[in-house]
């Protein structure tokens, strides 16, 4: 797994986990990190549910925004 600064990190939604059931669940919330190359190439780098980041195809996900009490609760988990 990448080390991340806190700037790095947006959240994500499944929209889509075809072919990835057991990485991905839809409609939960991901953690993204930047990765400027994946975002290039049309992927996103999501911390699935190994707990690793792997790139994915944007298009699995939709950005959230997120209020900051839930925020800083899931960067602490």
């Amino acid at each position: 797994m990448r080390t991340q600064s806190v700037d790095d990190i947006q959240f994500v939604v499944c929209l889509n986990n075809a072919d990835y059931e057991a990485s991905l669940e839809i409609g939960k919330i991901y953690r993204s990190i930047r990765d400027d190359d994946a975002t290039s190439s049309g992927l996103m780098r999501v911390i699935d549910e190994s707990g690793d980041d792997y790139a994915f195809a944007a298009s699995r996900f939709y950005p959230i925004e997120l209020p900051k009490p839930v925020e800083d609760a899931l960067l602490a988990a």
